[in-house]
């Protein structure tokens, strides 16, 4: 698996429009070969800041690198960057992808 991860920092009174932005948007996930499920995390809030992390869990590296190069991810992008001018946050979001190397999930309860 691999999962990818943007951090955003968002200005805290623009902190309600990037979540209904979040919210709104049409995302196509979906519809890619490989996605297995997305969050958008709420962090804590600074001084200046609140963060959020989107987290994107994909069957390989492979696969998210084909969601890069999609239609989808053009038009998500695109849908996601309409709207009012003003700035949501300090600066880009900061990119971080990580490869599974160990998973543990609980264990199935015996049948009684």
């Amino acid at each position: 698996m691999f999962i990818a991860m943007n951090r955003f920092k968002v200005l805290k009174d623009a902190a309600q429009e990037f979540e209904q932005r979040w919210l709104t948007r049409e995302s196509y996930l979906h519809e890619l070969e490989g996605f297995v499920a997305f969050h958008m995390l709420r962090g804590p809030e600074r001084e200046d800041h609140v963060l959020y992390s989107s987290h994107t869990v994909w069957a390989s590296k492979a696969h998210f690198e084909a969601w890069t190069r999609s239609e989808q991810f053009r038009a998500s992008h695109t849908r996601a960057s309409t709207g009012s001018n003003k700035p949501l946050t300090l600066g880009h979001p900061e990119f971080e992808g990580f490869e599974v190397i160990q998973t543990v999930e609980p264990l199935p309860k015996a049948a009684e």
